[in-house]
């Protein structure tokens, strides 16, 4: 499958994982990559332009990962938005919550390149 028309943001407040994760992404094929340091700023960026996949950590200040899936679910322009959980995270409480908001895929760090791109394929195919 080709990515390069498809529009992605990664929302970390890592600025070293944003980085990462667009490395990958690049590596992946995906050519428009936008990001944002939280939920808050990714729920503005999302109202300007619109994107294909939302990348998000779960921790964040503002508003988490967690509140920013909420938020974009709760939407009607952006709910149907393919959503990827990145996150340290790994208790079942924390996944089956994200599962109920409707995540679309989860993924927990450390996690490489091959495993970002499983899911991605998942989410897309």
């Amino acid at each position: 499958m080709s990515y390069e028309t498809k529009k992605v943001m990664v929302v970390d407040d890592s600025s070293v994982m944003r980085q990462i994760i667009k490395n990958n992404l690049k590596q992946l094929g995906f050519n428009h990559i936008s990001d944002a340091e939280d939920g808050a700023m990714g729920l503005k960026k999302l109202g300007e332009e619109p994107v294909d996949l939302i990348v998000s950590d779960w921790n964040m200040p503002k508003m988490t990962g967690i509140e920013f899936l909420k938020a974009v679910r709760a939407d009607a322009k952006f709910k149907g938005i393919p959503f990827l959980m990145v996150t340290s995270e790994a208790d079942k409480e924390k996944i089956m919550e994200a599962v109920q908001a409707g995540v679309s895929q989860y993924i927990v760090k450390p996690f490489n390149a091959n495993q970002l791109e499983e899911k991605i394929k998942q989410i897309f195919k």
